[in-house]
């Protein structure tokens, strides 16, 4: 992707290679790759690029930041719009949000209005019928969605071009005119996963492209075998309903580096009754933007406090709207005045910090994610808050405890804290570097469970511990005008905010650094077959039933108790290998449905075993 170009909506991108020849479509990734690093000519809100001597392509964008009608993309060469040059520049632009795809949106129209274009009543409204399973729309949305991902997971990362993902993002808008919200915004994570896969993008990871294939191809699959749960249907994000009157307070800034071209932050805030809401100003831009919305005013009707001060005051809000997701709206009917904000050590976000850690985490990791995905994400992504002690470094691992009643507690686990998001116009890393330089610092920490790694905490902000008199040396130094907490992706911490060495206690001698039951695990041989499915595609998936199992993984797992995970990575592999013949002995085309299913069943099974085994290593060290 060109981070430069706008976002662009899955059905423009689609319909612009589906308009292309079978002759043009073989050269598409190769002019994709061109025009990724081809210069683009800015003038206000339109893009330029240049595609030889006689042909440019003109993008403008409409008010959400995105390309979301096909007139809004144009090419100045005799065969526009059915032309290579469009197509290619279009597949060279991030893939636009779901939220974003749509040109306009009301947030929060009155009632009146909704009755009168839906036509329903007022005890509709209150009480909506049950679902009793996906209309015959959704079905036949599903079935397609479903099959662009299969035929996805048969090619591989090196196949899956930009004709296999246009199947995905036709299907998928096609699944959001359904009302599929969670199996669209899936797919255009799916996709976005290729891209970057593709591209060798720095900040793609193959285990979230799986991730997000395996919800795809489970929601899709449930969906389609007439699954009534409405967990699978999903929400829209954007559907805001009326909340009244509000009393919030911040509790700190998140900055949004995404891999879409978006950039912005997001500031976190608690309620009276210990409710969380988000305030988000996110918008294409990039890590630019991500640095400048940090002190943007906040769009919420008093155009007098902007991120930095809400994530350190609070707000009064009259007529507030909110999204399934915790979000607060910014519509016309919003007020809000800015009142005093609370510390870290009164009201409820005291009260953040006086749950026990092991509760806490139990509550979020509890469920599985492949039950309700959008559920467990929501949960796991829910902020923590702990006090911790720092006790050192090693192997390249900042670990800390949990303090209890002022001590650190034995019985606990050694946690590791990484950088909420490394990217270098952000100071999570180097504020982590210079805590871990103080061995014995105590400090109160905002941040979220990393649910797919061994007892990780991602901290968001710090503050100072409550310490009586005889330790109050032992914690953070921060400036006044901080409020008692730093945000990491923003406030750099120096060496005056921390305490003198010599002010915190002798460690006792760094502890070995707990084995990890995630990586160790004989489980690493399914995962590396799940991986290998996706990264090679069904060939590559494919070598361990050819091979007859020379590598042992199948008898690996089996000696070590894992026997359900033998079966399913047998089972794989000898899918993978199947090949039909016709009637006159020649290979047929592989069906890429029973290859989907048995590669499905594997990567369910590991996700919830390896959430297990992560929600384990929160308990006693010798519980692992």
């Amino acid at each position: 992707m060109n981070p430069e170009l706008p976002p662009v909506a899955p059905e423009v991108a689609a319909a612009a290679v589906e308009a292309l020849t079978s002759r043009l479509r073989k050269k598409l990734d190769a002019a994709i790759e061109t025009y990724v690093a081809a210069p683009v000519t800015v003038e206000g809100a339109v893009r330029r690029v240049r595609c030889g001597e006689d042909a440019e392509v003109v993008l403008t964008p409409g008010p959400s930041g995105a390309v979301t009608d096909a007139g809004e993309a144009m090419c100045s060469c005799l065969l526009a719009p059915r032309c290579l040059h469009l197509a290619a520049v279009l597949g060279a632009c991030p893939v636009a949000d779901a939220e974003t795809a749509v040109a306009q949106e009301v947030e929060s129209p009155a009632q009146d209005t909704v009755q009168a274009v839906v036509g329903v009543s007022e005890a509709d409204i209150a009480g909506p019928p049950p679902q009793t399973g996906p209309t015959d729309a959704q079905l036949t949305a599903a079935r397609s969605l479903w099959a662009a991902a299969a035929a996805v997971l048969a090619a591989g990362v090196p196949a899956a071009g930009a004709v296999a993902q246009a199947e995905v993002l036709r299907a998928s808008h096609t699944a959001r005119l359904a009302g599929l919200h969670r199996a669209e915004a899936a797919a255009l994570r799916v996709v976005r996963g290729l891209r970057g896969a593709r591209s060798r993008h720095d900040g793609h990871r193959l285990a979230d492209l799986v991730a997000d294939l395996r919800e795809l191809l489970l929601t899709t699959g449930l969906l389609a075998a007439a699954d009534p749960a409405p967990a699978l249907v999903g929400t829209a994000r954007r559907s805001y309903r009326p909340e009244g009157a509000l009393r919030v307070h911040g509790v700190c800034r998140e900055p949004v580096i995404s891999a879409t071209g978006y950039g912005g932050v997001v500031t976190h805030v608690i309620s009276d009754d210990g409710r969380w809401f988000t305030v988000a100003d996110v918008k294409p831009g990039g890590p630019a933007r991500a640095r400048g919305a940090a002190t943007a005013t906040v769009a919420l009707g008093s155009g007098s406090v902007d991120h930095a001060g809400l994530s350190r005051g609070g707000l009064l809000i009259s007529g507030a709207t909110l999204s399934p997701d915790g979000r607060l709206g910014a519509g016309k009917g919003v007020r809000a005045t800015p009142v005093a904000g609370r510390s870290w050590t009164s009201g409820p976000l005291a009260a953040l910090f006086a749950r026990p850690l092991a509760e806490a985490v139990a509550a979020r990791l509890g469920d599985v994610p492949v039950s309700d995905p959008e559920g467990a994400e929501r949960s796991a992504g829910e902020l923590i808050g702990c006090d911790l002690v720092i006790v050192g470094v090693v192997e390249q691992h900042l670990l800390a405890q949990e303090l209890t009643s002022g001590r650190a507690d034995p019985d606990g686990p050694l946690i590791r804290l990484l950088p909420a998001n490394g990217h270098p116009d952000l100071t999570h890393t180097a504020n982590l570097r210079r805590l871990a330089s103080r061995p014995g610092l105590r400090l109160r920490v905002v941040g979220r469970l990393d649910p797919d790694r061994t007892a990780t905490l991602r901290p968001l902000a710090v503050g100072p511990t409550p310490e009586p008199d005889e330790t109050r040396a032992m914690t953070l130094r921060l400036p006044a005008e901080w409020q008692g907490h730093a945000d990491l992706g923003y406030d750099r911490l120096e060496g005056g905010h921390l305490p003198p060495a010599d002010a915190l206690l002798e460690a006792a001698g760094l502890p070995r650094i707990p084995s990890d039951p995630v990586a160790e695990a004989p489980l690493w041989r399914l995962r590396r077959l799940v991986e290998v499915a996706v990264s090679g595609g069904r060939r590559a998936a494919a070598e361990p039933a050819r091979d007859g199992d020379r590598a042992g993984a199948v008898v690996a797992l089996r000696r070590a108790g894992f026997r359900t995970a033998a079966d399913l990575s047998h089972a794989l592999a000898a899918e993978a290998d199947r090949r039909g013949r016709d009637v006159f002995g020649r290979t047929e085309e592989a069906d890429p449905e029973g290859y989907a299913r048995a590669w499905l069943a594997a990567a369910v099974y590991l996700a919830g075993t390896e959430r297990a085994l992560v929600r384990a290593t929160w308990g006693p060290p010798d519980a692992t």
